[in-house]
């Protein structure tokens, strides 16, 4: 039993090099197996010739060949069961599934002309019911005039009674006319109502086929996740071996599917997160024994489906990351400043920077320069996330979101002003819901953050990220919806016009023009005909994010102060945008209305002015228009501050001569960065 361990390492090794060579390939084992028949006649052949000699025992070894024959046909059941297999191109797959796509997006549509139609068919028979109920009133007014008429008559008509005698005047031929008009509109409403019932149910029994042909052949694009596993484990083993270390690795959720193109990106990702966790996390076997951990190291595979999501986290119980290090090696190579302090956070997500490495040599598995960027990378390609946690002494655990497949998704559709975006649920972590007083008074806030599951959110207005003014909050809402995304230290949560909710979007590729547009991963087709962009909103907050941190450099020495004037009726927005510009050095002058600024002007010569629309005595326009005919103040710049962030409003600013224009409620970045433009000078 002791050499039992000595006997397994031997035959892996034996089994590594074999592979290495390449003398076995499982692919080919079954074609010995049929060729091994062949040599067995010439035996049965012989053995008749030595029977020539010994007649008494021929006859026994003549039946012998005889007995085996069943053992060569019993191959034949198994042909029979199995099935048939066709080869097919795998661009004919795409393009196939591509085409179902298609078929749904056009699917949606119908349905949505559909229901259109039998809107306007509800519509269509209250109007008959309208107009049965004023012939009905016309026909009574008829008959009263034909009675009145009648009784002016004279002659030999008096002889009779009018309910005696049918009398048919124009009119009262017209209102029947108009009857059987109407009898004959409805006939046609209930006809064109019983074709869209049966339209409807085609639809829906054509939705299901092509659900069920959509999953086919999304369905022949799939790759069982066992296929690899062998791979990954030798992978593991090679590395174990030319580091010295012990390492084993085991897979959950091997018997799970991932979509072909999906596996095939993230194939070689896998591959260095594995030689990762034994070169940098599985510490070797003294440092091991002493930490009280088993001598060999164990690395962890686990795949796992979540709704259209695919789980995968690649986990070691080594010695985790070593942050100091990271901190170290940053400021070694200018990503940080020196004196600066990051968080564990943000140390983590060093190592997704491109280039970074603590690899002390270079060597075939580890220090190339080539590492964790190009993992982070090809996973925001294909539309998922990354989420790194470690423990100092146990382990590092990498947390991948993958989609099931990239032809359909399932995505989150907001809306931002008069454009849509459409965000894919792998990318966001969830959603909540913020009273709105709540949400006002984090907003006044110098650096406005939500804290929720114990993870801390910027909040930002999505509209930033796409060149949209910030959304305005709903009036008629206690509170608001906002959407969380999940991206180490830029973590952010979104505040949005309105959410459609989610929906299972079909993903179209787009031109090598818009696809090197950062941030923008593909396009989809919704329903009623519109193309909506499909976001990668992890990839923009931290840009964001970063273009914060270089856009935000140390305050200069400055000879001057800036003066401002801030002109609002509000106090609350008064004071706290006059705290917000002292703590940058701004002497701050405020002024509750139009008039009132006009005094301060007499006195004060501002060099920016801050100015609300909405105010009593003299609004921000008239103000703003007194200031641009005043020479003495007329080339300072003004900004406007205001609620009304409609594109009325802001033609009519840019008429006047306002300098920029920002939506309550703002950030501290976007005013003071409208400052600093307009000032030409760092606050």
């Amino acid at each position: 039993s002791t050499d039992e361990p000595e006997e397994i390492q031997l035959t892996q090794a034996d089994l590594m090099a074999l592979e290495a060579i390449g003398d076995i390939k499982v692919e080919k084992e079954p074609e010995p197996v049929e060729e091994e028949p062949a040599p067995v006649p010439p035996l049965e052949i012989e053995v008749p010739q030595e029977a020539a000699e010994a007649p008494p025992a021929d006859e026994p070894r003549v039946e012998l060949p005889v007995e085996p024959q069943p053992a060569v046909e019993q191959p034949a059941p198994l042909a029979v069961q199995a099935p048939d297999l066709a080869r097919v191109d795998a661009e004919l797959l795409d393009a196939l599934l591509n085409g179902a796509g298609e078929i749904s997006i056009f699917q949606s549509r119908l349905n949505r002309q559909v229901h259109s139609i039998d809107f306007n068919l509800g519509e269509l028979t209250q109007t008959v019911t309208r107009l049965r109920e004023q012939l009905r009133k016309l026909e009574a007014e008829t008959e009263a005039q034909i009675l009145h008429r009648h009784q002016e008559e004279s002659g030999f008509e008096q002889e009779f009674d009018p309910l005696e005698l049918d009398r048919y005047s124009t009119i009262q031929q017209l209102s029947r006319a108009l009857a059987e008009t109407a009898n004959d509109v409805a006939s046609i409403n209930d006809l064109l109502r019983d074709l869209t019932k049966e339209t409807d149910t085609l639809l829906t029994q054509q939705a299901r086929v092509t659900t069920e042909l959509q999953d086919g052949l999304m369905q022949t694009r799939m790759v069982p996740f066992q296929r690899y596993v062998s791979r990954l484990a030798r992978i593991v083993r090679q590395t174990s071996a030319e580091s010295g270390k012990a390492a084993e690795l085991t897979v959950e959720g091997a018997e799970g599917e991932l979509d072909r193109q999906v596996l095939e990106c993230m194939l070689p990702a896998f591959e260095h997160l594995l030689r990762n966790s034994v070169i940098h996390g599985i510490e070797d076997a003294g440092t091991r024994q002493a930490a009280g951990k088993p001598d060999v190291g164990r690395i962890s595979l686990q795949l796992r489906r979540e709704g259209s999501e695919v789980l995968i986290e690649v986990a070691d119980d080594g010695a985790g990351l070593d942050l100091n290090a990271l901190r170290v090696k940053a400021s070694e190579q200018g990503l940080v400043n020196d004196g600066q302090e990051i968080s564990d956070e943000e140390a983590m997500q060093l190592i997704l920077k491109p280039g970074f490495s603590t690899a002390g040599e270079l060597t075939q598995t580890a220090g190339r320069g080539v590492g964790m960027d190009v993992v982070d990378n090809e996973i925001k390609k294909l539309g998922g996330s990354l989420r790194i946690e470690s423990e100092s002494g146990n382990g590092t655990k990498f947390l991948m979101r993958l989609p099931y497949t990239l032809a359909i998704t399932n995505a989150l559709i907001v809306n931002i002003g008069e454009e849509t975006f459409a965000l894919p649920l792998p990318t966001v972590e969830g959603i909540t819901r913020v009273p709105k007083d709540r949400l006002l008074q984090l907003l006044t806030e110098d650096e406005p953050k939500l804290e929720y599951g114990g993870v801390n959110y910027r909040l930002q207005h999505l509209g930033i990220f796409v060149g949209a003014p910030p959304s305005a909050l709903p009036d008629d809402e206690s509170s608001v919806s906002l959407v969380l995304v999940r991206a180490g230290d830029s973590s952010t949560a979104l505040i949005t016009d309105t959410l459609e909710g989610s929906r299972e979007v079909v993903v179209k590729t787009m031109g090598p023009h818009i696809a090197s547009v950062p941030g923008v991963t593909g396009a989809t087709i919704l329903g009623d005909g519109r193309i909506i962009m499909i976001l990668d909103i992890g990839t923009l907050v931290r840009s964001e994010r970063d273009e914060a941190h270089v856009a935000r450099p140390a305050t200069l020495p400055v000879d001057q102060p800036v003066t401002a004037l801030v002109v609002d009726d509000s106090i609350t927005m008064r004071r706290v945008t006059e705290r917000l510009l002292e703590r940058r050095g701004v002497r701050v002058l405020t002024a509750r209305d139009g008039l009132d600024a006009i005094t301060v002007l007499q006195d004060h010569e501002p060099d920016i002015i801050l100015l609300d629309i909405e105010m009593p005595r003299m609004d921000g326009y008239q103000f703003a228009t007194h200031v641009r005919n005043d020479a003495k103040s007329h080339d300072v710049p003004i900004i406007m501050i205001t609620s009304r962030s409609g594109e009325k409003h802001r033609a009519r600013a840019i008429e006047i001569g306002v300098n920029d224009y920002l939506s309550k409620p703002y950030q501290e970045a976007q005013l003071i960065t409208a400052m600093e433009a307009l000032l030409g000078r760092e606050l």
